[in-house]
């Protein structure tokens, strides 16, 4: 997944679910310069000393979506410049899209991880970030069938 050098990780993902699964992948955090980046909400983020930075918690159904979407977009920008991950790897939803897309604008490495939950079809995001990420993982065999050019290596629970 990602080569010998020390690179730094990016690891994103929005509040709930989609963060219990990116934080599955501790022991790459432990090995790696690592950064956590989230939604800020009451939910506690088990870090285990990685650095934590927050996004704005996003809902496409609300009115302010527009500018949340742009609010992250300028503090996504923010954490690419300040922090320069090498990589970027997220289990997705709507909060990861701006960082997402602004990694691959500076050229690096995006690693997108569809849902566990998602059996038979795709989530938004996933949806949206398979043109632009250059690993994409699934969990189940299943999901090859939406997504053709992923890899399927199974749970990473």
């Amino acid at each position: 997944m990602v080569d010998k050098k020390k690179r730094k990780i990016c690891f994103i993902a929005s509040s709930g679910g989609h963060l219990e699964q990116i934080m599955m992948l501790r022991p790459l955090m432990k090995k790696y310069p690592s950064i956590i980046v989230t939604e800020k909400t009451q939910y506690k983020v088990p870090s285990d000393g990685q650095k934590v930075l927050f996004l704005k918690q996003v809902n496409r159904k609300e009115k302010k979506f527009i500018f949340l979407m742009l609010w992250n977009s300028i503090l996504s920008l923010k954490i690419l410049l300040t922090e320069r991950p090498d990589v970027v790897i997220t289990t997705g939803a709507l909060c990861v899209v701006p960082l997402c897309l602004l990694a691959k604008l500076f050229r690096k490495k995006l690693i997108y991880i569809e849902s566990f939950a998602r059996i038979h079809s795709p989530n938004l995001t996933g949806k949206f970030l398979y043109r632009y990420a250059d690993v994409f993982y699934v969990q189940w065999e299943s999901m090859l069938e939406v997504y053709p050019k992923a890899i399927c290596l199974g749970g990473i629970y």
